[in-house]
């Protein structure tokens, strides 16, 4: 089966029941997505299909028909996402657990709401768990990048 992965086109020889979390590391690879649960409970799993934030863990890759967007792929060369730069402005990462998952989603959130409220900061970001326990530093990053990503038209999503 083809997937485009962070903009890549890739021929994958895989069970299309198979988790795409597993294609995704074991076949394609791509590191970034993490296991941590196994049941979507979690989030570090989390990646990018065509905008909306979805937990690979869970994902049959042969349910795949859009663009799969990792942790991986944000980094454009050595410049950091915005909001991988305000997780470290904000000094979000501790275990790391978490933090693919969490980025992910928050990009999601952003791209969907560039400023989004407290709640719906809150809201967006519920499902995914922080065993540290950084949630104030998550919105304080997740604010930050909001004020950093340029802002989209309406013709452009």
């Amino acid at each position: 089966m083809q997937l485009t992965i962070n903009g890549e086109s890739r021929d994958l020889d895989v069970d299309p029941e198979m988790p795409l979390l597993w294609a995704l590391r074991d076949i394609a690879g791509i590191k970034g997505p993490k296991y941590g649960c196994g049941v979507a409970a979690c989030g570090a799993c989390t990646v990018i299909i065509d905008g909306i934030a979805t937990r690979s863990c869970v994902t049959a890759v042969g349910d795949v028909t859009g663009d799969v967007r990792t942790i991986d792929g944000l980094a454009q060369g050595e410049k950091l996402h915005p909001v991988q730069q305000a997780w470290v402005e904000e000094q979000v990462p501790q275990c790391g657990y978490c933090q693919a998952g969490q980025i992910m989603n928050a990009v999601a959130l952003l791209e969907e709401t560039p400023n989004p409220t407290d709640a719906e900061i809150d809201d967006a970001m519920q499902g995914n768990l922080c065993r540290c326990g950084t949630y104030p530093r998550i919105r304080a990053a997740i604010k930050r990048a909001a004020a950093q990503m340029p802002a989209q038209t309406a013709s452009e999503g």
